[in-house]
């Protein structure tokens, strides 16, 4: 995959099928986008192409609705390169661009920079100072301009819209596995393996403690997970994760959020020092024990229910299809 951060760059790339949005979380409603502007490429012998923002606009249009982050750019790329998706441009939205008309975007833009020969949107998609621009004004200034337009319908999942806002709103209130429907894949959070405060490995048990640079966290409590090591050999665990302030250790102060991950496989040095873990189910709510050993107790008791988590997902993996 080949990004510019420039229309310059971008010239380089035409002719193009380009898709236009944030792609935060690159989620099933992304992916429905990325694979028709994929197919659609193949279709006209071009290449395909993302169209994406930094910063995300609503920081410049209106600072007060800024939404915390699913992915990185990073990520979304890594993704989208997965799909199929051959160039992106990461076009720096400022104050000056907020304020051109559909028109001037679509001609400076699509039209001379990128060399768009289709462009696929959402059927809400909106553009332009004021978000003036609709599907409709594009399918009016394509036609002028040498593009075809492409609308795709909102997806849902069992009558829910699939969004980033309301992926947002599923982890951030532990619902974890209903963010991995929508996702289409786990939602996970990467970091550094930091030292803990040493008390899980003397009293409970011991934990990996993730720092991670990720807006969106799931909600204090005890999930399911899995642990994958980022750094070569790549090893997997399955695994039980705490995310909240550590209430049984506190002392009668608000302890700063931790997220701490006990390995169930058997684990051999060297300790990783970057880990992904994917979230795929909530246990339980965090809460304050009378001791440590109460609280192992309880641990153990959480553990068993996960290990029975992953009997059931390899049963269900054997079975033979019919």
């Amino acid at each position: 995959m080949r990004i510019a951060r420039s229309l310059e760059e971008a010239a380089e790339f035409g002719p193009l099928a380009v898709t236009i949005g944030n792609f935060d979380g690159v989620h099933l409603g992304h992916r429905k986008l990325l694979h028709t502007v994929v197919e659609a490429a193949k279709a006209m012998n071009v290449a395909p192409a993302v169209l994406t923002f930094d910063p995300h606009p609503a920081t410049i249009v209106g600072p007060q609705r800024t939404a915390r982050l699913l992915t990185t750019h990073a990520e979304r790329c890594t993704v989208m390169a997965r799909e199929g998706v051959e160039f992106v441009l990461i076009l720096s939205f400022t104050s000056e661009l907020s304020q051109w008309p559909p028109e001037k975007f679509v001609e400076r833009v699509l039209a001379k920079a990128m060399h768009a020969r289709v462009v696929v949107v959402g059927e809400n998609f909106r553009f332009g100072h004021r978000q003036m621009g609709d599907v409709n004004t594009l399918k009016h200034l394509g036609t002028a301009l040498g593009f075809h337009t492409l609308v795709t319908p909102q997806l849902k999942w069992r009558n829910r819209v699939v969004s980033s806002s309301a992926i947002r709103r599923a982890v951030q209130s532990g619902h974890v596995s209903l963010a991995g429907r929508m996702l289409g894949r786990c939602f996970a959070l990467e970091g550094d393996v930091v030292k803990g405060h040493g008390v899980g490995s003397k009293k409970t048990v011991p934990t990996l403690n993730l720092h991670t640079y990720s807006q969106v966290l799931p909600s204090p409590g005890v999930y399911i997970t899995r642990t994958t090591e980022l750094d070569s050999p790549h090893r997997q665990w399955q695994s039980i994760t705490n995310v909240g302030h550590r209430p049984t250790f506190s002392g009668g102060v608000v302890n700063p959020l931790t997220i701490e991950t006990f390995l169930l496989d058997k684990f051999e040095p060297p300790t990783p020092e970057m880990i992904r873990i994917e979230f795929l189910r909530r246990v339980r709510d965090e809460k304050k024990f009378a001791s440590p050993e109460v609280l192992k107790s309880q641990i153990m008791h959480d553990v068993a229910r996960a290990q029975a988590f992953f009997r059931r997902i390899v049963r269900v993996q054997l079975k033979p299809q019919t």
